[in-house]
């Protein structure tokens, strides 16, 4: 069967549809990270302040991470919410024991399952609702505050209008394609979500590094409306309550938190697929905006291919060029500026995994997601 040259030339006019879709988003979008800088104040103010924690059967997470949460440098008035959700380790004993020297630690110990609510929502809820202050700064048992200004800095971006902070969970630098590919993933997440933010249009935060007023979570009846959904007490929370005023973002390397990040393939699917189950709930414009790039993200290299090898290569490659250079400019200022300048070299490669990576997460979509919030 003889193809018409006409479907060759369609083929090319996608594929340059594509391209300006994907030059359309990092340009409109993603570059306003790249050039983002922190907003100058005439005078900073330390806000009372309550971190929240939730573990369950976490007792080393809470061993080795906890002392960088409690040795902050912050003068202020803050305290330390730790609700330990129904633990069966030596979690519970080990938190006694850090409360003999830090009096600031608000202990919650849960020993009853909610009946009716999926995942972390329950114990989270009882966090926050326990909270004595204003302001709430969330984490996680197994994250990290990359320095002794986390709290200092995270809670600086609070201004009259400002209620929602997003901040950045990266993961620890280990040797290995796996840990790049995560770390990858994790910055690509974050240079939509921090960049739509900037854009006046906030569509979700993360659990392990965000910040919210404590009348935000009060106000529109904390997790109720998606209490029937294992995961989303981040995202989807963020993706209710979050505007074009009342959003802002904090990036400097010393705000990040550090995660170790999952050690096998599988475990790293797993985690991915939870996550990616509570996209579906988002605000129509989200889920079209979000869509959008991952679609033509997906069909660049097939359309790109067929137009090497069915049209003209050159052309081709030269549309393909275009994109590639803006890319490189935007993702290299990004991760310098999220400290993951070390996966540039790579972003090629990642751009051509990102691909297969659709293809194996496809199943999200249809995927029953985990009821457990671990």
């Amino acid at each position: 069967m003889i193809i018409p040259p006409i479907v060759w030339t369609i083929v090319f006019a996608v594929f340059c549809a594509v391209i300006a879709i994907q030059v359309f988003y990092y340009l409109y979008f993603f570059a306003r990270l790249a050039v983002f800088k922190k907003p100058l104040r005439e005078t900073t103010t330390e806000h009372p302040l309550s971190v929240v924690i939730c573990a369950r059967d976490e007792a080393d997470n809470l061993t080795k991470n906890l002392p960088g949460v409690l040795v902050q440098d912050y003068k202020t008035t803050h305290e330390i919410v730790l609700v330990n959700d129904n633990s069966t380790d030596e979690g519970r004993y080990i938190i006694e024991e850090f409360q003999k020297s830090f009096k600031n630690i608000n202990h919650i110990h849960l020993t009853q399952e909610a009946k009716m609510i999926s995942g972390k929502k329950f114990p989270l809820s009882m966090g926050i609702r326990s909270a004595k202050h204003e302001i709430l700064l969330l984490t996680d048992a197994d994250c990290t505050p990359a320095s002794e200004f986390w709290m200092q800095e995270m809670q600086g971006a609070y201004s009259d209008n400002v209620e929602i902070v997003l901040g950045y969970g990266a993961y620890h630098k280990r040797p290995g394609l796996l840990n790049k590919l995560i770390r990858f993933e994790t910055f690509h997440t974050a240079i939509q979500y921090l960049s739509y933010a900037l854009a006046g249009k906030p569509y979700m935060g993360v659990g392990r590094n965000l910040s919210y007023k404590k009348d935000v979570f009060l106000r529109n009846k904390g997790f109720s409306s998606i209490n029937q959904i294992p995961s989303g007490d981040d995202d989807l929370f963020i993706n209710q309550v979050a505007n074009a005023h009342n959003t802002a973002i904090v990036i400097d390397p010393e705000t990040h938190t550090l995660s170790e990040p999952k050690k096998t393939w599988g475990d790293w699917m797993t985690q991915k697929y939870r996550h990616y189950t509570t996209a579906n709930y988002y605000k129509p414009l989200h889920k079209f905006l979000l869509g959008l790039y991952s679609l033509s993200l997906f069909l660049i290299y097939p359309l790109l291919a067929l137009s090497i090898v069915f049209f003209n290569w050159w052309i081709a490659l030269a549309v393909y060029g275009v994109r590639l250079i803006i890319q490189a400019v935007v993702f290299y200022k990004s991760m310098k500026k999220l400290n993951e300048a070390d996966l540039w070299p790579w972003f090629l490669f990642f751009d051509i995994w990102m691909f297969f990576y659709y293809i194996f997460t496809l199943p999200a979509i249809w995927k029953a997601p985990r009821k457990n919030w671990a």
